[in-house]
């Protein structure tokens, strides 16, 4: 692969979380969240959106999103949990979408609001006028957001990516 291949990034928040007594890192998914994971791996695979890579935060709700997404795709690309994710800023994830290796095309991050929302925000410089309106609307649980990128990863900057698409298991 150039660098001059297009690579995707994709951005999941996390399925529907439930608010039992716990420390934030380990809440579970409640039922709702147990239903929209699979179904934004379905519309992945329908779509022909195939992660070659994922990162995933270490917190128990992505996990099971990714957990439960996972197996509604083709193959299960490599995954890494990667405490980075967890809390991370804006900028922190476009730092870790920096770092990718070359020879990934599409990467998977699962992560949390604000973070999720505000990093396809920022890297958001033009795209599909319907997407881009949903965007700006919200990114409500296991929400995607798919981004085109020219270059390698390390091009990855604010404005920098094309929205191509926006999903929300809410319609």
């Amino acid at each position: 692969m150039t660098t001059d291949t297009p690579r995707r990034i994709v951005l999941l928040r996390h399925a529907k979380a439930d608010w039992p007594e716990v420390p934030d890192h380990e809440r579970p998914l409640a039922d709702r969240g147990r239903r929209e994971a699979p179904a934004a791996g379905r519309w992945l695979a329908d779509q022909g959106i195939l992660p070659d890579l994922v990162l995933c935060s270490t917190a128990i709700r992505t996990r099971d999103t990714w957990k439960l997404l996972a197996p509604e795709l083709p193959h299960r690309p490599p995954t890494r949990y990667e405490g980075r994710v967890y809390e991370a800023s804006p900028g922190e994830l476009i730092a870790l979408v920096n770092q990718v290796e070359d020879e990934a095309r599409t990467l998977l991050i699962v992560g949390h609001n604000p973070a999720v929302h505000a990093t396809a925000d920022i890297l958001t410089g033009g795209g599909d006028p319907e997407a881009r309106a949903g965007l700006a609307a919200g990114f409500p649980p296991a929400t995607l957001a798919v981004l085109t990128l020219d270059g390698d990863w390390s091009s990855a900057e604010p404005g920098s990516a094309t929205l191509t698409h926006y999903w929300t298991p809410r319609g």
